[in-house]
C-alpha cells in the first residue's frame, strides 16, 4: 500500500457536509484538505456500474486536474432481495423534475420488496467505497459496509437518504432514528475510513 506523504489532499466532493466530516476525521494527521467545489472543479459524469469504479472516476479526473492526490467515495443502499437495487443509482432512485424526494425513493423499495414477496429480515447493505488517486495514476481502493435490513414504515426524522427505512444490524431502530454522531462511528462510511486512516499514518 502506497503511503500518503503529501501535505494537502484534495477531497473530490462539491457537498459540505461530507468535506467538513473528512477534515474533520483528518485532524490528527496535520493534512489541510481542500475540497472540489472551492477549486471550481466540474463534476464528473459517472459512467461506471459499480461503486469502487464511479469512485476512480471522481479520484482520477480530480488528482489529473490539480495535480494532488484526490479522495472520492461512492456510495449507496444495496437491498439482497432486489439483486443489489439501488446500489449504484441510489440517489437516482430519488430524482424527480423538481429536486430529489426520498420518501417516494424509500416507498419505491418498499414497493418493490413486495412485489417480490421478499422474506423477512428484507436485507441490505449500506456500502461506502473510498478511492485515494495521485496524479500519475496510481490509487488505492478502502470499502466498507454496514449491514442491516429494510423496515417500514419509516421511522425518524435523522440523517438522510433512506436512512429511515435502514435498521443497522445490532440495533432496534433505524439510522434515521439514531444520533448523528453515534451513527458516523459505526456507518459504511466511518468502517472504509478506519482502513483509509492507515494509509496517513506517518
Amino acid at each position: 500500500m502506497r503511503r500518503f506523504t503529501d501535505d494537502t489532499l484534495l477531497v473530490a466532493t462539491h457537498n459540505h457536509g461530507k468535506l467538513e466530516e473528512i477534515a474533520h476525521l483528518l485532524e490528527p494527521y496535520a493534512i489541510k484538505v481542500t475540497g472540489a467545489g472551492e477549486m471550481n472543479l466540474p463534476e464528473p459524469e459517472e459512467t461506471e456500474t459499480t461503486f469502487v469504479g464511479n469512485a476512480r472516476i471522481k479520484a482520477h479526473a480530480a488528482a489529473r486536474a490539480t495535480g494532488l492526490p484526490a479522495l472520492a467515495d461512492d456510495s449507496g443502499l444495496a437491498v439482497d432481495a432486489l439483486g443489489g437495487e439501488p446500489g449504484v443509482y441510489t440517489a437516482d432512485w430519488a430524482e424527480t423534475g423538481s429536486g430529489r424526494d426520498f420518501p417516494m425513493a424509500m416507498e419505491r423499495v418498499w414497493r418493490k420488496l413486495e412485489e417480490v414477496a421478499a422474506p423477512e429480515p428484507r436485507t441490505a447493505q449500506f456500502c461506502c467505497t473510498f478511492v485515494l488517486a495521485w496524479p500519475d495514476g496510481h490509487d488505492e481502493v478502502f470499502e466498507g459496509k454496514m449491514p442491516g435490513q429494510i423496515v417500514w414504515p419509516m421511522r425518524g426524522d435523522q440523517g438522510h437518504g433512506f436512512d429511515p427505512i435502514f435498521q443497522p444490524e445490532g440495533y432496534e431502530i433505524t439510522f434515521g432514528q439514531m444520533d448523528r454522531w453515534k451513527k458516523n462511528k459505526i456507518s459504511h462510511r466511518a468502517r472504509a475510513f478506519e482502513k483509509l486512516v492507515e494509509i496517513f499514518e506517518r
